[in-house]
């Protein structure tokens, strides 16, 4: 199924689903289907993201933060993603999508998505979300919580999230032109 018409129904479904706090799990059902295939013929790696994409959409439409968020001028973008595959989904496998904000630290929220066949995970992935001002610049993600959660604390994260952190500490810089650059000519090209 095309992403639009999966967009177009997460957006119509998430007006008639019940609204939930912030923090709570929320759950989407999907299918796989033929545009989801690669050559394999199970879910390509890509397809896990975007549809990690409609989970959190559907989050922020059911706990008002996509409203909210909208009529101060914020917006949410990625900053990072990770996942980890368990197993393949073949084409035309039914699963379910789970999203649950895990808690945020100063800069960024931190959401888990796991992906379910039959209450068995199959893949679960990490997001972390920065918070920026349409006029420009960034917001701190305790501001953001404390205008949807005054007076709620994050909740601790995992211990795997501080790992991730750290571990994307150490390979940011990689990401710089300067860093690229330099490795390049070290390698004589």
């Amino acid at each position: 199924m095309n992403l639009i018409f999966r967009m177009i129904r997460v957006f119509f479904m998430a007006r008639r689903r019940s609204r939930v706090h912030p923090l709570a799990e929320t759950s989407l059902t999907f299918m796989v289907w033929p545009s989801d295939v690669d050559v394999l013929i199970h879910m390509n790696n890509g397809r896990y993201l975007t549809l990690m994409d409609l989970g959190r959409v559907d989050a922020s439409l059911r706990n008002g933060i996509w409203k909210a968020l909208r009529s101060r001028g914020w917006y949410t973008v990625v900053a990072s993603e990770a996942i980890r595959f368990r197993e393949s989904l073949p084409l035309f496998e039914r699963f379910e999508l789970r999203t649950r904000t895990l808690g945020w630290d100063e800069k960024s929220l931190y959401i888990r998505q796991q992906f379910l066949v039959r209450g068995r995970v199959v893949a679960v992935g990490i997001v972390r979300v920065r918070f920026l001002r349409r006029t420009g610049g960034t917001l701190a993600a305790a501001d953001v919580a404390g205008a949807f959660m005054p007076g709620v604390a994050s909740p601790k994260l995992p211990g795997y999230i501080s790992d991730w952190r750290a571990a994307e500490s150490g390979y940011s810089s990689a990401t710089s032109i300067e860093s690229s650059q330099n490795h390049w000519t070290a390698l004589g090209v």
